[in-house]
């Protein structure tokens, strides 16, 4: 086993090199805090330097050390524990691990022991121990995981949230590219991930807020957190779409005659054949055959054809008599309760109090965040032109005798959901101003 840490041409020079300006290296957060990690991140590249079989054994007994509740290891251990492995290799594997300053050997105490920087690069490698997830949300609930234990205890940076804001907005275009394909398979194949998804972003809400209402020395944690919760409304926002996108897939199934396969049945069921080309059988070893006709028969068959599509002019009949259509029943789809919600709030104020102006928030507010963050969509179409000539609940919350505006300022609230909110007001229209239905 070739143990030889790789050479590489670039080794003599430094980080700083690298940049155009080597004051940006120093001047950059994520640079800077590399930059203070040198120990871990030779430890790093030593375990994972030379052939895949000699980095998979020393990742191996590293993490089996690590794993072991003793803190101290004797040799006689560390042999029973390794029992299954050449007594070359495992050699070989120890004085890696001693060299890289991860595996202490206490000479007076005849014992190992990890050091300090062993347990800073078992964090990091702590995930290798997990079966391998394949799902992006899978990927999202180990971040939501790691935020929510750092928040408890306090240790929560913006590195962390930067990465879940990441993972949210890949989520986001994912689902976003099966949208708008318009394929049912992908559309199938996305449901259950985008419900898993939606469950994830909504149970993280009560460790952003704790995260928002905090006092942080750090500003970018609040920002990041922030930006987290608008991600967050997008994804949710996207149900919708992404219902209507399932139901247009429906309406275009096709049912093969009365057997009750569908055209989805058959597209499953040929994505699942092991062998396509075995469907033909022997069609294509027949070779075809052609029929020769003499011209009396063409002339006597083209006669038949000719008398049997020509109409007779008595039997000429009129329409069918009118008949009454058979009674039945039309399923629509239902709007969200909030936009009637909201529709009977502007109602309720303008009887109230007609010429008084309403706080934004007192709109908004209520329920989940996912539902404020609802209602906050729906408010550019109170007075919204083009939206008044519509029908039902969309076109009367249009034409709601109302008007609001925003600042430019936030407030705080007392809802468990929100913490802060735009100001704004909620104004009746101007006598003039009111639309007509």
């Amino acid at each position: 086993m070739n143990d030889a840490l790789p050479h590489d041409s670039n080794d003599s020079a430094s980080f700083e090199s690298h940049f155009r300006d080597p004051a940006d290296a120093a001047s950059h957060p994520l640079a800077w805090a590399l930059g203070q990690r040198q120990g871990v991140l030779e430890a790093l590249r030593g375990l994972f330097s030379g052939p895949q079989a000699g980095v998979q054994l020393r990742l191996w007994c590293f993490l089996e050390l690590a794993s072991q509740p003793q803190g101290r290891l004797s040799r006689d251990d560390v042999n029973r524990l390794f029992h299954m492995l050449v007594p070359d290799s495992l050699e070989t594997a120890l004085k890696r691990l001693r060299e890289l300053d991860l595996l202490v050997w206490d000479a007076t105490a005849q014992d190992y022991h990890l050091s300090p920087l062993a347990q800073q690069v078992h964090g990091l490698l702590a995930t290798l121990t997990s079966p391998p997830q394949g799902d992006a949300a899978d990927e999202m609930a180990d971040l939501l995981a790691q935020v929510a234990g750092a928040q408890q205890l306090g240790l929560v940076n913006a590195n962390h949230l930067k990465h879940l804001h990441a993972q949210l907005a890949r989520l986001h275009d994912e689902f976003a590219e099966a949208i708008a394909s318009g394929s049912e398979a992908r559309l199938r194949l996305a449901q259950p991930r985008f419900d898993r998804a939606l469950q994830l972003v909504d149970r993280a809400g009560q460790a952003l807020t704790a995260l928002i209402r905090a006092e942080h020395v750090d500003p970018r944690l609040e920002r990041e957190a922030r930006a987290i919760g608008q991600a967050q409304a997008r994804l949710l926002a996207m149900a919708s779409q992404f219902t209507r996108a399932l139901q247009q897939a429906d309406r275009q199934r096709v049912t093969l005659g009365s057997t009750g396969l569908t055209t989805s049945d058959v597209r499953a069921w040929l994505q699942r054949h092991p062998a396509l080309y075995e469907l033909m059988g022997e069609a294509l070893s027949t070779p075809v055959r052609p029929v020769m006709v003499s011209q009396h028969d063409l002339v006597d068959v083209a006669e038949g054809e000719f008398e049997r599509d020509r109409p007779h002019a008595g039997q000429a009949s009129g329409l069918p008599p009118p008949a009454e259509a058979a009674s039945g029943t039309l399923d629509t789809l239902s709007l969200p309760a909030e936009l009637g919600g909201l529709i009977t709030l502007l109602g309720r104020w303008h009887a109230e109090a007609p010429e008084g102006e309403r706080p934004l928030a007192d709109a908004i507010l209520g329920g989940r965040f996912a539902q404020a963050a609802y209602r906050m969509q729906l408010m550019p179409l109170v007075g919204d032109a083009q939206a008044q000539t519509l029908k039902g609940q969309t076109g009367d919350l249009a034409r709601a005798p109302w008007q609001w505006a925003f600042s430019p300022r936030h407030q705080t609230t007392t809802d468990e959901a929100v913490a802060l909110i735009s100001e704004g007001v909620i104004s009746p229209l101007p006598v003039d101003d009111t639309p007509t239905p």
